[in-house]
């Protein structure tokens, strides 16, 4: 059975050119190449970047969100055949080992039901921040195993379970689309693995730098659970959430632009829903986190 073809996408605002052209190269320098990489821009031309004969450029002239855009590199390599798995990485990441997609592509060969790989993101010190490990008990960010989650900065998707979950939920546009694709992922019998062996250098910055950070996150937060959870768990779901958001937030501003945001998830149409399965709530509970934390 030949190894599963490696496709790449990246998402730039244009924002960070250093960074991505250090990414690039170290997407260059994988000893095993990509059969495609798809540099997308959103709402910036791209005219600026050098980057190899094997990247494909699309400059957009609006700013979709992370999803959105990263939709359309999907969407180029799912209609052209080309690959089988994809890698998605921030454009201020680095890979520093030359073996990662080598690594991903054998992943994906030993198991066809392997959906979702997570990668480890790290500091330029080789530090993982506890919100960056994708399970409840964060202490160990070497621990290897099945999660319910990744994380959008580095992993890596099955071709075959993309055909059949569907891409990124695009109206979210920031924040817990992860965690919508994992649940679709995980409802429709897919695989997703916590791989700290796979790195992604990453700036330790903090997610409110994003001035919609606390709107986007309340108000997405409100839509997963409308799209993704049994009737029964959705008041639970957001009742943990507020607690938890009260007690973190440190700031009037932030709290009143959290409120707002919820106060949208509620009003606002929120996709189709297509709640998950009983079973897949146990599976996840199984997992170690149960879907209302």
């Amino acid at each position: 059975m030949p190894l599963p073809r490696i496709g790449v996408v990246i998402v730039t605002m244009g924002t960070r050119p250093r960074e991505l052209a250090a990414l690039l190269a170290s997407v260059e320098k994988q000893d095993v190449p990509a059969a495609r990489v798809v540099l997308v821009g959103n709402a910036t031309p791209l005219c600026y970047v050098d980057a190899a004969q094997n990247v494909t450029k699309i400059p957009l002239d609006e700013n979709l969100g992370c999803p959105g855009g990263r939709n359309v590199g999907l969407e180029m390599l799912r209609d052209s055949g080309e690959v089988d798995v994809v890698i998605e990485l921030d454009d201020d990441g680095l890979l520093i080992d030359p073996d990662v997609f080598r690594t991903v592509r054998e992943l994906f060969a030993s198991d066809p039901r392997l959906g979702i790989v997570g990668f480890r993101v790290a500091d330029e010190h080789g530090h993982t921040e506890r919100r960056w490990v994708p399970r409840l008990r964060s202490d160990d960010p070497m621990r290897r195993g099945p999660v319910t989650a990744f994380l959008g900065g580095g992993h890596a998707f099955s071709m075959p379970m993309l055909r059949e979950t569907g891409l990124w939920a695009a109206e979210f546009f920031f924040g817990h689309e992860e965690s919508d694709l994992a649940w679709r992922a995980l409802d429709a019998g897919w695989k997703i693995l916590y791989e700290p062996a796979l790195v992604l250098q990453h700036p330790a910055t903090a997610p409110a730098r994003h001035a919609v950070h606390y709107r986007f996150t309340a108000r997405n937060r409100v839509w997963l659970a409308r799209r993704r959870l049994p009737l029964p768990l959705i008041p639970v779901y957001l009742g943990v959430w507020i607690l938890l958001t009260m007690a973190r937030i440190r700031s009037l501003p932030g709290a009143r632009a959290w409120w707002g945001g919820f106060t949208e998830g509620m009003r606002e149409p929120c996709g189709p829903r297509a709640a998950m399965q009983w079973r897949t709530v146990w599976r996840m509970t199984r997992l170690g986190r149960p879907p209302i934390l």
